[in-house]
C-alpha cells in the first residue's frame, strides 16, 4: 500500500500548536505519558492472550524499551504489547474525540488564568497524551504492528497539520514511538533527552511502580562490549509495600496514571484483607469532580489485579455506582485470572470486596468530616450530589451515608449542616426537618412557601441537587423526626406553636368558605383544590402539591429520562390576611350577578402563585393580556 498523506482534525492541529509552542513549564511529563501508553498496551495484551486462547502473539518477555541516540538526536520508546492496526493508528493517533478536545481547551484556558498552575498535567487527563511529544520534538515517527496480524503500519507527522500512514512488511509486535529531538534550550526547560541521567531521573521519578520491566540501553564506546539493558523502574507494586515504605509523591504518581487526572488526589484510602480471602486495595479520592462525571459515557470502576496480574482495567463490580468517582487499585490472591465481567458480577468475592471497600470509603470520608474541615468541605462540595445518589438504593449503607452528609441551611448562609446538627437546634415542640428543594438557594430563601418559617424562624434545609427531589422520598426519617417539604401538603406552624385559637380558625374559614368554593370551580382545570394557607405571610397565594403528589421538578426529571407520568394539578392557597385576598372576598360576596371580572382576578392570582415558584403560567400569551388590561384601567 501506497503512503498516503491526510490532515489532522481542527481539533487536533490547536493541540498540536499547543503543544508545539510549548504552553507547559515541565515538559519531562512526554515520557511520563509515553511510557504509560505503553503500558496499557502490555495490558491489553496480557488481557486479550487470557480470553483468547488461540491469539498468535508473544507473550513471553512482556517489557519497555527506551532508546537513545545522541548523534542522530533521537528518543525510542517501544514496547511489545497489543499494537496497532492501521484503521486503528488512523483513528486513534489522527484523530481526537471532539468532545474531550473542547473540555481539554477550555481547561486549559482555565489553567493558564490561574497562573498555569498544574496546567501540563492536563496532558493525561484526556487521552492526547501521544501529542505531548510534540513539546519536545520536530518530528515524530510511529511504528506498530498489531498482535495477531502479519502487516504494520508506519506513521509520521511534524506536526504541521498533515501526517502520513504506510504499510509496513517487517514491523515487530507492538509499538515504537520515536522522537527527532529539538535542540536542548534550558531557559525554556528543554531538557536535552538525550541524557541518559535525565532519563533515569523521569521514570524513576514518574514511572518507577509501572507493572512491566522500563529497560534502558546504554551506548557502548568505541571497542567495547553492548552493555546489558538496565532496568529503570521497581515494578514493585504500591499497594503490596508498607505504608513507611512508599512516599506520598509515590502514591500521587500512581493516582495519576490510573485516573489520568493531572491533580494530587484529596485523599490516599489504604486496605488489606486477610484471612480466608485476602486482597489488597488502594484507593484515591479525587480533589476535583471529572467534567462527564453524570453523563452516561462516564468509564467508572477501578483497576482489578489478580496476583499482580492486571485483569480488568474497569472492574464496575467492585464498587457501588454512587462511588464512581473512586479511583485506584484492587489486587485479589484468590480470583481466577480468566473471568468475565458477567461472572464478577456474580462472584461473592467480589460482593464482599464491595461491601468492605464502600464501607472503608464512607468512614474514610467520616473521619476527614471531623478531623479535616476544609478537605472534607471539598470533597462534599465536588462529590456530594453524586453521594447522595447512594440514598436511592444501598439500604445498607444508608445511616452512613447520612452521617457524612451535609446541607445548606438557612441557620447559617455560608455554614451547611448536618442532620445531626438540625436535630439539636429544632424548637420545642416541633415534630418535623423540614426542607425544601429548588433550583438556587436564592429561589429557595425568595418562596412564598417560606415566608411562616422565616417569621418564626424554623430552620428549613435547602436542597438545590437533582437528586434531592427524589431521595428525601426515599429515606423519609431522620432519628425518628418526619423529612417533610414545606412546599407540599398542609402545614400550620401557629397551630404547632398554640398560637391560634380553633374557635378563631374556624370563624376565617367560614368567612372565606363561599370564594373558595367558588374559585375552585372556576380554576378546575388547573387545581385540585383551593384553601387557606397557614404558610403565607407577606405573598397572596401560592400553589402547593398534595402530600403524596410528584412536585413539578421531579415529573420533569421523569419526562426528561423519557417515563410518561400524568399530569398532578396542585393546590392553590389564599393568604388570609393579604389586603388582594381581603378584597377579593369582599367583592365575591357583593357581586353576586356578573363575576367575569372576578374570574380573571382568580385567574390572574392563579398565574402569580405559578410565577412566584419559577413555573410559568398555562398560557402566557392571555395571561400577560390580562395583565395589561388591569394596569390599562388602574392607569385610565
Amino acid at each position: 500500500m501506497p503512503t498516503e498523506t491526510f490532515e489532522f482534525q481542527v481539533e487536533a492541529r490547536q493541540l498540536l500548536q499547543l503543544m508545539i509552542h510549548s504552553v507547559y513549564s515541565n515538559k519531562d511529563v512526554f515520557l511520563r505519558e509515553l511510557v504509560s501508553n505503553a503500558s496499557d498496551a502490555l495490558d491489553k495484551l496480557r488481557l486479550a492472550a487470557l480470553r483468547d486462547d488461540s491469539l498468535d502473539a508473544d507473550t513471553s518477555d512482556p517489557h519497555i524499551e527506551i532508546d537513545i541516540n545522541q548523534e542522530a538526536r533521537t528518543l525510542t520508546v517501544r514496547d511489545n504489547g497489543i499494537g496497532m492496526s492501521y484503521e486503528e493508528v488512523g483513528e486513534l493517533i489522527g484523530t481526537i474525540a471532539n468532545s474531550g478536545t473542547a473540555a481539554f481547551l477550555k481547561d486549559l484556558k482555565e489553567a493558564q488564568d490561574s497562573e498555569g498552575a498544574g496546567a501540563e498535567g492536563l496532558i493525561g487527563q484526556f487521552g492526547v497524551g501521544f501529542y505531548s511529544g510534540f513539546m519536545v520534538a520536530d518530528e515524530m515517527t510511529l511504528v506498530t504492528r498489531r498482535a495477531g496480524e502479519d502487516k504494520g503500519t508506519r506513521w509520521s507527522s511534524r506536526g504541521e497539520g498533515t501526517y502520513t500512514l504506510e504499510s509496513v512488511e517487517d514491523a515487530p509486535q507492538g509499538t515504537s514511538v520515536t522522537l527527532h529531538l529539538k535542540p536542548a534550550d534550558p531557559d525554556n526547560q528543554l531538557h536535552d533527552y538525550t541524557s541518559t541521567w535525565k532519563i533515569k531521573e523521569i521514570v524513576k521519578r514518574y514511572s518507577d511502580f509501572i507493572t512491566w520491566p522500563i529497560r534502558f540501553f546504554p551506548k557502548a564506546g568505541e571497542g567495547e562490549e553492548t552493555p546489558e539493558a538496565e532496568t529503570l523502574n521497581s515494578m514493585k507494586a504500591l499497594w503490596a509495600r508498607s505504608r513507611d515504605e512508599v512516599s506520598d509523591d509515590e502514591y500521587h504518581e500512581l493516582y495519576k496514571h490510573v485516573s489520568h487526572d493531572w491533580r494530587d488526589p484529596l485523599e490516599t484510602i489504604r486496605l488489606q484483607a486477610e484471612g480466608t480471602f485476602e486482597y489488597q486495595a488502594l484507593l484515591f479520592l479525587p480533589e476535583h469532580a471529572p467534567h462527564d462525571l453524570f453523563t452516561r459515557d462516564f468509564r467508572r470502576g477501578l483497576q482489578l489485579y489478580v496476583k499482580r496480574v492486571l485483569i480488568m482495567d474497569d472492574c464496575e463490580a467492585l464498587l457501588p455506582p454512587y462511588l464512581r468517582f473512586v479511583k485506584g487499585v484492587v489486587d485479589a490472591q484468590d480470583l481466577s485470572l480468566n473471568v468475565s465481567r458477567e461472572i464478577l458480577q456474580q462472584d461473592r468475592h467480589i460482593r464482599m470486596i464491595q461491601r468492605r471497600l464502600t464501607k472503608k470509603i464512607l468512614s474514610s470520608v467520616k473521619e476527614m468530616k471531623t478531623n479535616d474541615a476544609d478537605k472534607y468541605a471539598t470533597f462534599w462540595r465536588e462529590f456530594g450530589a453524586v453521594l447522595k445518589e447512594g440514598l436511592l438504593g444501598d439500604g445498607d449503607n444508608r445511616d452512613a451515608i447520612l452521617a457524612v452528609a451535609s446541607f445548606a441551611s438557612t441557620h447559617a448562609e455560608d455554614e451547611p449542616t448536618t442532620l445531626q446538627e438540625y436535630l439539636e437546634r429544632m424548637k420545642d415542640g416541633q415534630d418535623d426537618i423540614y426542607y425544601m428543594t429548588g433550583e438556587s438557594r436564592q429561589s429557595i430563601v425568595n418562596s412564598p412557601h417560606m415566608e411562616a418559617f422565616a417569621a418564626r424562624g424554623v430552620e428549613v434545609l435547602i436542597l438545590t441537587d437533582p437528586v434531592d427531589e427524589v431521595w428525601v422520598d426515599a429515606v423519609g426519617e431522620f432519628e425518628g423526626k418526619r423529612l417533610r417539604s414545606v412546599a407540599k401538603g398542609e402545614i400550620d406552624l401557629a397551630a404547632e406553636d398554640g398560637e391560634e385559637a380553633d374557635e378563631e380558625r374556624e370563624k376565617r374559614t367560614e368567612s372565606y368558605a363561599g370564594l373558595l368554593a367558588w374559585m375552585k370551580e372556576q380554576l378546575e382545570e388547573d387545581v385540585k383544590d383551593v384553601r387557606l394557607s397557614t404558610r403565607l405571610t407577606v405573598s397572596p397565594a401560592c400553589v402547593v402539591s398534595d402530600a403524596h403528589d410528584l412536585t413539578p421538578a421531579l415529573e420533569q426529571m421523569y419526562r426528561a429520562m423519557g417515563q410518561e407520568v400524568p399530569v398532578t394539578k396542585r393546590i392553590l392557597e389564599l393568604n388570609p390576611s393579604h389586603p388582594l385576598v381581603e378584597s377579593l372576598n369582599q367583592a365575591y360576596q357583593e357581586e353576586r350577578e356578573d363575576r367575569t371580572g372576578l374570574a380573571e382576578t382568580a385567574e390572574l392570582l392563579h398565574g402569580l402563585a405559578v410565577l412566584a415558584e419559577g413555573g410559568q403560567p398555562k398560557e402566557p400569551t392571555r395571561f400577560v393580556k390580562l395583565v395589561t388590561e388591569r394596569l390599562e384601567r388602574t392607569l385610565g
